[in-house]
């Protein structure tokens, strides 16, 4: 299954290479939009020293492994954002019909390139971070942050497939979803423990941002001694569990376009 989709995402990038010059500009102007966030935290930080005790290189550190975990979702996760299309013009049915998992063909269906720019943007931003935070290296603080990138990439990744799965019974996308993927990450800016116990709570046992970002992060920068914090992440990679689930529920239930 990963040579064929080896052969799909070869595909997708021939067809965004097709234009270079417009795919250039675009994922430069996706760098640039990233870049403006990062400089709303730099002049914040000119007034303020510090928000609820995270530094400015704390925080970049922070909203770094997010964006990066964000970024690759939204890059091979992005046929599910699409995926309202798919129902509407019964390109699913097609889909049902080949002899391959259905969540794969719409992995494969869309790569999204562009999305090239915020990576790098997130990047640097964790470059950054990790060279000027003062932070006693060692591994198990290295896997930490392997972890967070890993655990926020499969976290967006299954709030996506959440999404889609929403079109099975509406046809079209919901935008209060966008809450959970667009909205955390702006909130994920900084550590989510800046906006209350109940915000934390909310974010550690329903949708599990916490368990990716202020949990494990608090590890790396020595605030807490709980090794346990270094696997919060993966832990937070079973939230893709329930949003199978409904998904499962909707292909039960979709109802062919009889186009």
């Amino acid at each position: 299954m990963l040579k064929l989709y080896g052969k799909y995402f070869a595909i997708h990038l021939k067809s965004a290479m097709q234009f270079k010059g417009s795919f250039f500009a675009t994922v430069i102007g996706s760098f640039l939009t990233s870049f403006t966030v990062f400089l709303g935290i730099f002049f914040m930080f000119q007034r303020f020293h510090a928000v609820a005790g995270f530094a400015y290189e704390e925080v970049l550190l922070c909203y770094g492994i997010m964006l990066m975990g964000f970024s690759v979702a939204q890059m091979f996760a992005a046929g599910f954002k699409a995926f309202d299309t798919m129902i509407a013009n019964g390109e699913f049915d097609r889909v049902l019909c080949r002899p391959r998992n259905e969540i794969f063909q719409v992995l494969a269906y869309r790569v999204d390139f562009v999305r090239i720019g915020q990576l790098l943007q997130g990047i640097v931003m964790l470059v950054y971070g990790l060279l000027s935070c003062h932070v006693d290296w060692n591994f198990p603080r290295v896997f930490a942050v392997i972890f967070m990138i890993i655990g926020g990439s499969v976290l967006f990744s299954a709030i996506f497939l959440l999404d889609g799965a929403f079109a099975f019974f509406t046809l079209k996308g919901l935008e209060f979803m966008n809450v959970f993927s667009y909205g955390a990450i702006e909130h994920g800016k900084y550590p989510i423990g800046i906006y209350g116990k109940g915000m934390l709570a909310f974010c550690t046992f329903v949708v599990p941002y916490a368990l990716i970002q202020y949990y494990p992060l608090l590890y790396v920068l020595g605030r807490s001694k709980n090794p346990v914090n270094i696997f919060l992440p993966l832990i937070a990679c079973l939230f893709a569990a329930p949003c199978w689930l409904f998904w499962r529920f909707g292909v039960s239930r979709y109802k062919s376009t009889g186009s």
